[in-house]
């Protein structure tokens, strides 16, 4: 298991991109949570085995077809053992 953090910019806000990431985190069982930040972009941390990670990150850099991702911030984690992907307020 290994956990990233990523931090996504652009025009991600109020396009459904938090409710997005976390269809598809569930779809690629991947664990964590998504947040929006106060200045308009969009905070994730995610969960799981190395090949799923990477393809959420890559999703992560394309978003849902409304939302225009400037840049990904990724850092590494120490994983948590975190189950399921929440939204946070």
């Amino acid at each position: 298991m290994i956990r990233k953090h990523a931090v996504v910019r652009g025009e991600v806000q109020g396009v459904g991109f938090r409710f997005h990431t976390q269809a598809t985190a569930s779809k690629l069982g991947v664990n964590g949570f998504v947040q929006n930040l106060a200045d308009g972009s969009v905070d994730v941390e995610i969960e799981a085995e190395e090949a799923a990670v990477d393809r959420m990150l890559a999703w992560l850099r394309e978003g849902p077809t409304w939302a225009i991702v400037r840049s990904v911030d990724v850092s590494e984690l120490a994983p948590r053992g975190d189950k399921g992907f929440e939204i946070k307020q």
